[in-house]
């Protein structure tokens, strides 16, 4: 059973290759029944002082994608920012810069997912109160997937191929908006990656 957190000493020793390879053995071990047994209550008081969680995941709102438990992490292992669709904007580039910076993380994660309700909407041009102010950070992705068949959330490769392209935007976005981010990045600080979760599966697939 795991009772033990990352503390600073441990986060500082971490790259960002490293916690990328754990999160996604944690991944593995989600998708195989595998998870390791945790002592939450002991997490709980270990981490009551203090964070230094080793990445930061951007994901969608999504009940279906329980960021911690689809990586198989703990209390203090990750910090995790959510919003229907998984885009970035100045309050999400405010707290990966936290996370980074701040807080010492060593990734950065877009996490889309199977099937995104967001994603799906905004194929479909929806306008519903502030949905529709969401949606149109998702357009740009809308925009730019080619398909021949429909263009709409009917068609199903079309939204998994905009469910992808709104994930490499984001990352792209991130890059352009925060020039801490892309610093860090460049000094091989962080490392910021892409990735589909698969709600048939349960797998996560680095794009």
């Amino acid at each position: 059973m795991i009772t033990e957190i990352i503390d600073k000493e441990k986060q500082s020793k971490l790259n960002p290759e490293e916690v990328l390879k754990e999160l996604m053995a944690g991944n593995q071990r989600f998708t195989q029944a595998k998870m390791h047994e945790r002592d939450y209550s002991s997490q709980i008081e270990k981490t009551k002082g203090g964070q230094w969680p080793q990445a930061v995941v951007l994901s969608c709102i999504d009940s279906r994608v329980p960021v911690e438990t689809v990586f198989d992490q703990g209390v203090g292992d990750i910090f995790v920012a959510r919003v229907a669709g998984n885009f970035e904007n100045t309050d999400i580039l405010g707290s990966m810069e936290y996370s980074c910076k701040v807080a010492g993380s060593k990734l950065v994660m877009v996490l889309g997912h199977e099937g995104c309700g967001a994603v799906k909407a905004a194929c479909d041009h929806v306008e519903l109160g502030n949905i529709t102010h969401l949606l149109k950070n998702i357009e740009p992705a809308v925009e730019a997937t080619k398909t021949d068949g429909e263009r709409s959330s009917k068609n199903d490769s079309f939204v998994a191929d905009v469910v992808e392209n709104n994930v490499k935007l984001s990352i792209e976005r991130i890059r352009e908006k925060s020039p801490i981010l892309k610093e860090m990045e460049k000094n091989g600080e962080i490392k910021i990656v892409g990735g589909v979760y698969s709600i048939t599966t349960g797998k996560v697939t680095l794009l």
